[in-house]
């Protein structure tokens, strides 16, 4: 099966770094997220990607296509102009980067892969939000349900502090910080695809998320798989910094199956 990611954006919400690289490619600990995201997949088996390029799509070839020279060592031969990989890092995947268009919506994305994908289930996520989720459990919910779009959601950890505020005077009597709990369930992606989901999105002139849903919702053709755990997406620079120390810390989660 293969795994399809969503990393045409702009990413405007992440301020300055976005404006020299693509969202997907901004670093946690000198890797972009996109390769983090693609690290948990591996965990379980998925090596074929699919990226939807758009914005800047140039880095992320160029960052695939010279993958050997960046994690490798290498010797080179001045006399013959040749040179060698020693101590090479890799990862047992291949990756096709597909240029789906500088404003291209997310259905226009997706059917822009179409061919690459075949007549296939396939999985779907965006490629900039990192989660630990059990990818085995996420299919066979899928499989047992058999509808064309299964979705993970997930609460979000709290942003803002609940203001307690007394019914009658009004009078604010204390603060505290917002739990999942006091979340509502939000589409974190990591979704599986039947391949009749392009029976769903018209022309791709709208963003998968509305028009096409929507219609997905309405044949009863839409699960939503929920997921616990964790799931960082990565919408600002405190986003980032957050990543950044969970990285440092030596215990990321997305990359350990245990």
């Amino acid at each position: 099966m293969k795994v399809v990611l969503l990393a045409g954006g702009m990413g405007t919400r992440i301020g300055e770094e976005s404006q020299f690289k693509p969202k997907p490619m901004i670093e946690i600990g000198e890797r972009p997220i996109l390769w983090h995201i693609m690290k948990r997949y591996s965990l379980f088996g998925f090596n074929d990607f699919v990226i939807c390029c758009g914005y800047k799509g140039y880095m992320i070839k160029e960052y695939f296509v010279n993958y050997y020279k960046k994690y490798s060592d290498v010797i080179a031969n001045l006399d013959d102009r040749s040179y060698a990989f020693s101590n090479q890092q890799v990862e047992s995947w291949k990756v096709t980067m597909v240029n789906t268009g500088l404003h291209t919506l997310t259905a226009g994305r997706i059917l822009a892969i179409r061919n690459y994908v075949k007549e296939e289930p396939f999985l779907l996520t965006y490629g900039d939000g990192i989660a630990d989720i059990d990818i085995d459990k996420l299919i066979s919910f899928h499989n047992e349900n058999k509808k064309t779009v299964t979705i993970t959601v997930t609460k979000p950890s709290g942003r803002f502090g609940i203001a307690q505020i007394d019914e009658d005077t009004r009078l604010i009597k204390g603060f505290k910080e917002k739990s999942r709990d006091d979340q509502y369930y939000v589409n974190s992606g990591f979704m599986i695809c039947e391949p009749t989901i392009f029976d769903y999105l018209g022309d791709g002139t709208e963003m998968l998320e509305q028009g096409p849903f929507s219609k997905l919702i309405e044949a009863g053709e839409m699960d939503a798989y929920q997921h616990e755990g964790l799931w960082l997406p990565m919408d600002s620079l405190k986003d980032k910094k957050i990543l950044e120390d969970i990285w440092s810390s030596g215990t990321a989660p997305w990359i350990d199956r245990s």
